[in-house]
C-alpha cells in the first residue's frame, strides 16, 4: 500500500487543485488552474447576485490540473481519486444528463450553466418551499436543514431558473449538483446522489424516506414535478466508489484507466476530513466565505438556525453539522477592490497595519452581511453595513472593523451551537485565509477566546479528496482509519491575548446590539 498514490481535486470558487499524495498523506505534486470564464467575469451580475459557472471551465480546468499533477508523480501507481464541489452548485441537463449549457443551443445562456453556490437569485422560490414546509400539515422537511430553506440551495435554484426561462423549461429533464456530475462523467456511470449535498442542500433524510414526496413539490411548484421524478431515494456516502476512470477520461487527465472513482461531497466537509476532524473538533474553512463543519456521534437535537445535520455527510456513522458565513474573505476582497477603483491597493499593507491598531480603533464598526447571513438563521435579504465612520476614519481602521466583524459572526455561530448543547473543545482553521493571514488568525482566537490551531496543508479539501479516493480504493477499511493515516496535523497554533481578549468581548456585545437593530435599507430589500 505504501507505494500506492491517491489523487484529490478541489473544485473551488475560482479555481481546481489537484493534489497527489501517498498512503500516508504526503504530498508528491499538486497544481491549481483558474477558471478561465470566470476570471474573466463572464455570466455573472453581482448587483442581481447572480454568479454562473460555465461547465467547460470545470472541466478545462481539472484536466490541466490533473495532467500537471500526473506528469510530476508515477501515474501508474495512482489508484484512487476522489473530489469536492461547492455547493449547492447545480445544473439543468437534458434526458442524458449533458448541462444544458454544453448544448449548442444554450452554451452562451447563464441559466444553463452550474448555479454557483453564492448566487441568491433564489430568494422568492426559497421562500415558498420554506412556506410550504411549516403549512404542509406533515413532516417539516427543513427541520435538518436549520427550519429554513435557503436560496443557496438545490430546489430552489432550480425552481428559479425554471421560472425565469420557459426555453431551458422546454429542454430539462432533471438537475444535477456539480459535486454528483463530475464523478459520472469521469466513470460513465449513472449520476448517484451523494449524501453530502442531499441532505445538507436537497431536504433528503431517512426518516421521511429520502426526499419530500412529489405532492410536497407540486405545492410549491408543479414545475419542480418533472425534476423531482429523477431523484431516487437512495444516496451515497462519498467513501463508497461510483465507478472506475474511464479509458476516455484516464486519457485525457494522464491517469491509469479503471482506478477507482469516490463519490462527490461538499468542500467544506471534505476539508474537514482532510483536517482529521472528529467529535468535539470544530472545522472553520476559511476562505472566500466560512464553513464551520463537526460531527457527533449518536442523538443529536436538531439545532435551528445552521446548514444541516446529515449521518454520513462527513464521516459515514457520524452526524455532519454544517454552519457557515456566506462572505468572509470575499469582504476583504470586496474592500480592497473599493479602495482599488483609482489604483492597485495592498491588502498585505493593509493588514499590517490594522494589526497595530487596538481592537475598535476609531469607533468603527461593522456588519459582515455583504452577501447575506446564512448562520445562525438563514436571511439573505441583509447587508453588510459600516457605522461610526468620521472625517478622521483611515482605511485600515475600516479594514480592521470588516475583520472584527467576521469573526464576530464566527462567535455568534459558535455560541449558537453551544447553546444547543454542541460542546467544542477544540478549533482547526483551513483554507487560504488560515494560512495567509497571521492578523485575522490572531482576531479570531481572540474573540472566540480558544486557541485556534491551523492544518498543516495548503490543500486540505483536495487532501480530504484523496483520502476518499484512497477509501473507496479499498486502501483503507473506513474513513477514519485513512484520516489516521492521510490527514494533515497542524504546524501552528495562535492563542489568544487575554487583554485583548476581554477588549472584543466588550466590542462583541456592540456587534450583537447592531445586529439586532432593524436597519432601513435592510428592510426596504425585504
Amino acid at each position: 500500500m505504501g507505494r500506492r498514490l491517491f489523487i484529490g481535486i478541489d473544485f473551488g470558487t475560482d479555481s481546481v487543485r489537484a493534489l497527489c499524495v501517498d498512503a500516508a498523506g504526503a504530498t508528491v505534486a499538486e497544481s491549481v488552474r483558474a477558471y478561465p470564464r470566470w476570471a474573466e467575469g463572464r455570466f455573472c451580475d453581482a448587483a442581481a447576485s447572480r454568479f454562473r459557472q460555465h461547465p467547460l471551465d470545470y472541466l478545462e480546468a481539472m484536466e490541466g490540473a490533473v495532467r500537471e499533477v500526473a506528469g510530476a508523480c508515477d501515474a501508474a501507481r495512482v489508484a484512487g481519486l476522489g473530489l469536492d464541489t461547492t455547493a449547492s452548485t447545480p445544473c439543468l441537463v437534458d434526458g442524458g444528463g449533458t448541462p444544458l449549457a454544453l448544448l449548442p443551443d444554450f452554451a452562451d445562456d447563464p441559466d444553463a450553466m452550474f448555479v454557483l453556490w453564492k448566487d441568491h437569485t433564489a430568494v422568492d422560490e426559497a421562500a415558498r418551499i420554506t412556506e410550504t414546509a411549516r403549512s404542509w400539515g406533515g413532516a417539516d422537511f427543513t427541520a435538518y436543514e436549520g427550519g429554513d430553506y435557503s436560496p443557496e440551495w438545490l430546489w430552489a435554484k432550480a425552481l428559479h431558473v425554471l421560472r425565469t426561462s420557459p426555453r431551458l423549461r422546454a429542454a430539462a429533464r432533471g438537475v444535477v449538483e456539480h459535486g454528483d456530475w463530475i464523478p459520472a462523467l469521469l466513470t460513465g456511470a449513472p449520476v448517484r446522489r451523494g449524501r453530502c449535498t442531499a441532505g445538507h442542500k436537497a431536504m433528503w433524510h431517512a426518516s421521511w424516506g429520502g426526499y419530500p414526496p412529489p405532492d410536497f413539490f407540486a405545492r410549491v411548484d408543479p414545475l419542480l414535478l418533472p425534476l423531482r421524478a429523477s431523484f431516487p431515494a437512495e444516496t451515497f456516502t462519498a467513501d463508497r466508489p461510483v465507478g472506475s476512470l474511464s479509458g476516455e477520461w484516464a486519457e485525457r487527465l494522464g491517469l491509469p484507466a479503471g482506478i477507482a472513482v469516490a463519490g462527490g461531497a461538499i468542500d467544506c466537509h471534505v476539508g474537514a476530513v482532510g483536517a482529521g476532524i472528529r467529535p468535539g473538533t470544530l472545522v472553520k474553512v476559511c476562505g472566500t466565505s466560512t464553513c464551520d463543519i463537526l460531527v457527533a456521534k449518536g442523538d443529536v437535537p436538531r439545532i435551528p438556525g445552521i446548514c444541516g445535520q446529515v449521518d454520513g455527510s462527513v464521516v459515514p456513522g457520524f452526524i455532519g453539522l454544517e454552519a457557515g458565513q456566506s462572505a468572509f474573505g470575499d469582504v476583504y476582497a470586496w474592500f480592497r477592490r473599493f479602495l482599488g477603483y483609482a489604483g492597485e491597493v495592498s491588502l498585505a499593507a493593509l493588514e499590517h497595519a490594522a494589526a497595530a491598531l487596538a481592537p475598535g480603533a476609531g469607533g468603527v464598526a461593522a456588519l459582515d452581511w455583504l452577501n447575506g447571513r446564512r448562520s445562525p438563521y438563514a436571511d439573505p435579504t441583509l447587508t453588510g453595513s459600516i457605522l461610526g465612520i468620521t472625517l478622521a476614519t483611515t482605511p485600515p481602521q475600516v479594514y480592521a472593523a470588516l475583520v472584527e466583524a467576521t469573526v464576530f459572526g464566527s462567535k455568534a455561530i459558535a455560541d449558537h451551537l453551544a447553546a444547543h448543547g454542541i460542546t467544542v473543545d477544540r478549533v482547526v482553521a483551513t483554507g487560504g485565509i488560515s494560512r495567509k493571514s497571521p492578523y485575522v488568525m490572531q482576531t479570531m482566537a481572540d474573540v472566540l477566546a480558544m486557541p485556534i490551531a491551523v492544518a498543516a496543508c495548503d490543500q486540505t479539501c483536495a487532501l480530504g479528496g484523496a483520502i476518499l479516493g484512497a477509501t473507496a480504493a479499498g486502501a483503507f477499511p473506513d474513513v477514519p482509519s485513512a484520516m489516521a493515516a492521510m490527514a494533515a496535523g497542524t504546524d501552528r497554533e495562535y492563542r489568544p491575548d487575554p487583554g485583548r481578549a476581554e477588549q472584543y468581548g466588550k466590542l462583541y456585545e456592540r456587534y450583537k446590539r447592531i445586529a439586532q437593530t432593524p436597519h432601513p435599507l435592510n428592510s426596504l430589500t425585504s
